[in-house]
């Protein structure tokens, strides 16, 4: 990335100061300004208070479906720690661009190492030698990337939403989202991805408003053409993914206390192995605290961009590496169900698997089949529903199968309709009082 660089001019102002803009009520209505490399387009606000823009700048870099509008209520509370940099790279954010311009290359040829890359010759552009670094989901991975690349560049570091290497059911699951959002599919997509990203199972604590749950699932399920795209684009960055480096400076992991996406013991897990971290939970939210919590997340965040303690804040659980180590690795207890004999059916054909179903949460069930029906477990991985009961009658749920070991079958549940959703989550708290209610007359 040396070629021809064409700059906003607005970056070549020689001071700290000429770069920020001054926040008002309007900021969020301007246009982004953009900075070109080599044929790729870079994105960004840069917005600041009076008070606070001597301070280290704050670069936020968010997930694959946050936009700067995202940030809109949240940017007050973090103009306490410094200015802030809002960026989106190419394809991700509300940044459209999936084509080079100069090479028409694709930009799924970049892997998210090299928009680290690209970040950071960024930096070097407009001159900022010293930032703090906020990475959020996606958008944590380029940090840390960043922070491996140029340390140098780093003062302090937030992460949010993270784990060093993927696992299979979290790979699963981004495979069956991009599977139907190829069928077009779209409102089973829309439901999926968000069933997916919000612990539908912690709703109750949560509180994620049944508005903000609509609108994401129309954002999802009107998809344009570009839109799928760069969905694509960001899913396979996330599915080559081999790790996640870790970085050296200061910083904060963090996730929500119910996170189902990226779980607790995860981010845990790769805090422990950072030399100079922190590590916190925000009570009461899951992978988007942001949403969920945005008061006591930004205070979290601020608080530690300014080098103040962490320890006493309302709605954060700070956790020390003892704690951490100790973590529960199940976000969800497995049930037993009353009526265990029920059978798997094909969703293109008239194949009928009977099974016993061993126990089974919101997320998953493990299954006992027969010998002899083992080799379509192996043969419909993504192809077969499991029928239950309830008081309503027969329903049925698509399965993803995720391991097999002799008879026994391990599958997730593919959550595609915020109905099904519901009536499995009042399925599964009927188990849970019938066996109280045995355990009470036994």
């Amino acid at each position: 990335m040396n070629s021809i660089i064409q700059m906003d001019p607005t970056v070549q102002e020689s001071t700290h100061y000429s770069f920020f803009d001054l926040y008002d009520k309007q900021s969020f209505k301007q246009p982004a300004r953009t900075t070109w490399i080599d044929g790729w387009k870079v994105e960004y606000m840069a917005i600041a208070q009076p008070e606070t823009i001597h301070r280290t700048p704050i670069v936020i870099i968010g997930g694959a479906f946050q936009n700067f509008n995202s940030y809109k209520y949240c940017v007050e509370q973090l103009f306490a720690a410094g200015p802030i940099i809002l960026i989106d790279l190419p394809s991700m954010g509300s940044n459209q661009q999936i084509t080079n311009v100069d090479t028409a290359v694709s930009a799924g040829t970049l892997e998210l190492g090299d928009l680290a890359q690209m970040l950071g010759v960024w930096l070097d552009i407009v001159g900022l030698e010293k930032v703090s670094v906020m990475g959020m989901s996606l958008g944590s991975v380029v940090a840390a990337g960043l922070a491996d690349q140029r340390p140098e560049l780093i003062d302090r570091m937030i992460l949010m939403g993270v784990m060093q290497k993927t696992r299979k059911s979290w790979r699963m699951l981004l495979e069956e989202s991009l599977h139907l959002m190829k069928e077009q599919r779209m409102d089973e997509f829309g439901q999926a991805v968000i069933l997916y990203l919000v612990n539908h199972a912690k709703l109750d604590v949560t509180r994620m408003s049944p508005t903000a749950k609509r609108l994401f699932f129309r954002q999802m399920a009107e998809f344009t053409n570009t839109e799928q795209e760069r969905y694509d684009i960001n899913c396979n960055r996330l599915l080559r993914l081999q790790d996640v480096p870790i970085p050296q400076c200061d910083v904060l992991v963090s996730c929500g206390q119910y996170d189902s996406f990226t779980l607790p013991h995860e981010n845990a897990g790769f805090a422990l192995q950072c030399p100079n971290m922190q590590f916190a939970m925000i009570a009461n939210a899951d992978h988007l605290p942001q949403l969920q919590r945005r008061k006591e997340t930004m205070n979290l965040f601020a608080t530690y961009l300014r080098g103040e303690s962490i320890q006493q804040l309302d709605g954060i659980i700070p956790m020390s590496r003892e704690q951490m180590q100790n973590i529960e690795r199940r976000g969800e207890a497995r049930v037993s169900v009353q009526q265990p004999f029920t059978h798997l059916s094909h969703r293109h054909s008239d194949l009928v698997v009977d099974t016993q179903i061993m126990d089974l949460n919101y997320f998953g069930v493990l299954l006992n089949v027969q010998a002899d029906m083992l080799d379509y477990m192996h043969a419909y991985p993504r192809d077969l529903a499991l029928h239950l009961e309830d008081d309503e009658g027969e329903f049925k749920i698509e399965c993803l199968i995720f391991d097999v070991v002799d008879t026994q079958v391990r599958a997730l549940f593919k959550h595609g309709s915020f109905e099904l959703a519901e009536r499995l989550l009042r399925f599964v708290q009927r188990q849970k009082e019938d066996v109280l209610i045995l355990e009470a007359v036994s």
